[in-house]
């Protein structure tokens, strides 16, 4: 890459690079290198590690009442191939990545390649700079994803809101109680109902506890207004 190059795509990444080789080796398509251990392909590997690592460690500490499931879900959402290459198109990295003949006009390029090409660049910035580096270019990028991606995990997760209301107007964790249980061991549905400062709220019943408690907290979230009663019921 000539200097100019460098400049620009460093100036687009907020990041100087000591060893510029490595942002060159990470906009080099396979398509293009001679030997493909000189292409993008093994940073990609290595970015995308990174990226789920330091992702994970961002959810895990932020949401400390999200279950093993939640977060997994907006984890995946997160660092899937389509997020990726979105971030990448946003930011114009494709016109950057170097490709063989021809491929510059495929769909490829603004799909799985400018995906690549986004795991290549975290990895040349951990290889550059360590992982203090990565991970604030990875915040940088996908904190405003993080952000929207938890809106839209509140309207599926009646129980993380409730808690999180809870925690916010009464400095409490809400308790759920098991009212009843009914049928065979292999086909149980059960009755939950949410207990708040020894208030108990409506119960519902759901095929397994966990449905059932996140359906009666619905109910108590639209007996506090917090949100409207013909919001869907998903579990």
């Amino acid at each position: 890459m000539d200097a100019d190059r460098v400049q620009q795509m460093q100036t687009l990444l907020n990041y100087q690079f000591k060893n510029t080789l490595y942002l060159a080796e990470a906009l080099t398509h396979s398509s293009l290198a001679d030997d493909r251990l000189e292409s993008n392909e093994r940073m990609e590997f290595l970015g995308d590690s990174v990226l789920s690592l330091v992702i994970c460690k961002t959810l895990f500490e932020r949401f400390p009442e999200y279950l093993e499931g939640d977060l997994t879900k907006i984890k995946s959402r997160l660092v899937s191939r389509k997020t990726c290459a979105e971030i990448a198109n946003e930011m114009g990295l494709p016109d950057y990545v170097r490709v063989g003949k021809g491929m510059s006009q495929t769909r490829a390029m603004s799909g799985s390649i400018a995906a690549a090409s986004l795991e290549a660049i975290i990895a040349a910035i951990y290889l550059d700079g360590g992982m203090k580096a990565a991970e604030q270019f990875i915040l940088e990028k996908f904190q405003p994803l993080i952000d929207e991606t938890d809106a839209e995990q509140h309207q599926e997760n009646f129980k993380s809101l409730l808690q999180q209301y809870c925690q916010k107007e009464h400095n409490l964790t809400p308790i759920y109680q098991l009212l009843d249980e009914k049928g065979p061991d292999h086909n149980k549905c059960f009755e939950m109902a949410v207990v708040i400062n020894h208030k108990r709220y409506p119960s519902a019943w759901g095929v397994t506890k966990k449905e059932a408690e996140q359906k009666a907290a619905h109910l108590v979230l639209v007996e506090l207004d917090i949100i409207s009663s013909d919001e869907p019921e998903e579990v």
